[in-house]
């Protein structure tokens, strides 16, 4: 079992910059690829970056390429979502994700936290 907890949202405008943390717990996390998806309201959710266990591989949705950098602190047990240059369209609940892999479906769901940019 593995629990995610994310922080770091709020309200920002556009063209600013928020990073998001996931803390996780349980399952050793230096094994377990991590991620991120969000969904806006009225659509689905959707993925948004993703990291292997390494950290040697990540992966990014178009929409995020060039603004959005994932990371991950394995001694501290913990992912990052560094968002740059936020746009309206970033506006969204994002959710922490755990996984087997890099490419297979989460196994683990956070909570999820708001991220609200202005234009």
């Amino acid at each position: 079992q593995v629990q995610l907890v994310e922080s770091g949202g709020g309200l920002v405008q556009a063209g600013g910059s928020l990073r998001l943390s996931c803390a996780a717990s349980g399952r050793t996390f230096s094994s377990t690829a991590m991620g991120w998806f969000r969904q806006a309201p009225g659509k689905e959710r959707e993925f948004v970056a993703r990291i292997s266990w390494s950290g040697g591989a990540r992966l990014y949705a178009d929409s995020v390429k060039g603004r959005f950098t994932i990371s991950r602190d394995n001694g501290k047990n913990t992912v990052y979502l560094q968002m740059n240059s936020l746009k309206a369209d970033d506006t969204a609940v994002y959710y922490c994700t755990a996984s087997s892999t890099i490419t297979t479906m989460p196994n683990y769901w956070g909570q999820g936290t708001q991220v609200t940019v202005s234009s």
